[in-house]
């Protein structure tokens, strides 16, 4: 190998090997700072232990490894960044692995990156704080990565799973966010909490979601504006999708709505399409005194006919198959049609 040639080399492997160590430097493993996957250890301190290192060092990684914790993560405010907004990431070490559907009662696995979350009150299991006289608007400067985690609270959560309405953007992916119950089986939500809460409809709003599935909650997933969504599975909650005011439309591409009370419901303008809308109803005999409340009402709650929408659907219903039965109370802005059909009104 020639001189020159050798130098390029060396080079080349030095910055390799700096660039590992720089990425190595912005991760912080939950561990390190006393956290315990024991399903026994409130981790809340630890996890505020490790976030502040995160937010000191202008942004990082929280590593999980695989085990059940208990606590909350709260994300401080971050107000004025230099030179820009920062990043936070949430990452588990395991993909979970997410147990949904419309009859019987399986047991959800323990297997994985689980944080739980037992308390009666209080911020969500994970939260961004809001950041008072921020150059955002009370917005926090963050923008938020969620992967690889199972996300708890308990049957009736009277908390959130994931609230990051005080953030500026954020990204999901491969989250199961559940009340430790399969779907099926889940009391009816009355504590009017949400699965996950995406950044509020701001100049800089912006959700990706991929791989997440939400179960058991009043809402299933509070969607704002410039929401792009992927693989998207609500099942058992009052609403599974609940569309939120928004200046900018936003995006689902496939969403499986299984048992919800009200699979897509608009509580304000809100301009928005749905690639397909994968839905199975419970048919007769799925359901009991505990789980009535998952019966369908309506596929479609908009009755102040706030939604401008598009959406294909697919119907199942439990025990009878394919059906092309859709229920809109209200909706008159949202064009819907059976996969295979003209568009309707």
């Amino acid at each position: 190998m020639g001189m020159k040639l050798m130098k390029m080399f060396v080079c080349s492997c030095l910055f390799v090997a700096l660039s590992a160590a720089n990425t190595d430097a912005k991760t912080f493993n939950v561990v390190d700072y006393g956290a315990k996957g024991d399903d026994k250890t409130d981790n809340t301190e630890a996890f505020s232990a490790c976030m502040k290192a995160v937010i000191e060092a202008g942004g990082g990684k929280i590593y999980i490894p695989d085990g059940m914790y208990r606590g909350r993560i709260v994300i401080p405010p971050v107000a004025r960044p230099i030179p820009s907004w920062i990043k936070v990431e949430i990452v588990g070490e395991s993909e979970p692995t997410p147990v949904f559907g419309t009859i019987g009662n399986f047991p959800l696995r323990n297997h994985g990156t689980i944080l739980k979350c037992l308390a009666e009150s209080g911020d969500a299991v994970i939260s961004a704080s809001p950041a008072h006289n921020s150059l955002y608007g009370g917005y926090s400067a963050v923008y938020v990565i969620v992967r690889n985690l199972d996300i708890r609270t308990y049957d009736n959560p009277g908390i959130s799973g994931v609230n990051l309405q005080d953030a500026l953007q954020c990204k999901i992916e491969n989250v199961f966010i559940n009340t430790g119950l399969y779907n099926v089986e889940a009391s009816k939500p009355t504590h009017n909490t949400s699965g996950l809460i995406t950044p509020r409809s701001n100049n800089a709003a912006f959700t990706i979601l991929r791989n997440v599935v939400v179960t058991g909650y009043h809402n299933g997933i509070i969607v704002s504006e410039h929401t792009d969504a992927d693989n998207i599975v609500v099942a058992s909650n009052i609403n599974g999708l609940n569309f939120l005011f928004a200046h900018h439309a936003s995006r689902f591409s496939r969403v499986g709505t299984y048992r919800n009370t009200h699979h897509v419901t608009v509580t304000g303008k809100h301009a928005f399409s749905i690639g397909q809308m994968n839905t199975e109803c419970p048919g007769a005999g799925q359901t009991h005194a505990r789980n009535a409340w998952q019966t369908l009402v309506s596929d479609i709650e908009d009755p102040r006919n706030l939604g401008v929408g598009d959406i294909n659907y697919w119907v199942v219903v439990g025990n009878a198959g394919a059906r092309d039965v859709f229920i809109k109370n209200g909706g008159t802005g949202i064009l819907t049609r059976r996969i295979g059909s003209n568009p309707k009104l």
